[in-house]
């Protein structure tokens, strides 16, 4: 039996689906940027993927355990006298409605934006990462860090995207 129907179980059997989930906080648009740079770079390098964006303003506690990888995405602030914080909305959704989820060992991943003129550059990325791990995720790659403007960096994003991609085939039961 050589059809095409058995061709493509054969191939859909070797092909893993994936489902990412990415929570954005931006407001002035250079994180969704980023995201968007990621997502359509893994259109290339890992064509299997479904890929789900929500905004962080509008995501609830259980938004971060859906899909089987998550993506926490925020550019730095530096309000309130100390700098390098969250964007508010990232800081209301993880410290306020999910500070007691635990994302039990879920496959995770971190991207921060940042600015070089100030001491804790892209120090989002810090933040989020440490919220994963004590909340019992799991990363999966070293954080994404964008520095400064992020047009002109859709290479490095590539490349992260595709360290992503290759890492997430690692998970447990793929």
């Amino acid at each position: 039996m050589n059809n095409i129907a058995d061709a493509s179980d054969a191939v859909a059997h070797f092909i893993q689906r994936r489902f990412l989930h990415i929570v954005v906080a931006s407001t002035s648009g250079h994180t969704e940027y980023v995201v968007g740079a990621l997502i359509d770079s893994l259109k290339s390098v890992a064509p299997g993927w479904e890929v789900e964006e929500t905004m962080a303003e509008r995501a609830r506690p259980q938004d971060l355990l859906s899909g089987d990888v998550l993506l926490l995405a925020s550019a730095t602030w530096n309000t309130g006298g100390i700098e390098g914080q969250l964007n508010p909305h990232m800081w209301v959704l993880l410290h306020e409605k999910a500070k007691t989820l635990d994302l039990a060992g879920k496959p995770c991943a971190c991207i921060g934006l940042g600015d070089h003129r100030y001491l804790y550059t892209a120090r989002a990325a810090d933040h989020l990462q440490h919220y994963v791990k004590a909340h019992h995720g799991r990363l999966i790659v070293p954080a994404l860090k964008i520095i400064d403007e992020p047009y002109g960096q859709e290479e490095a994003v590539r490349v992260w995207g595709k360290q992503l991609a290759d890492s997430s085939q690692l998970i447990d039961g793929c």
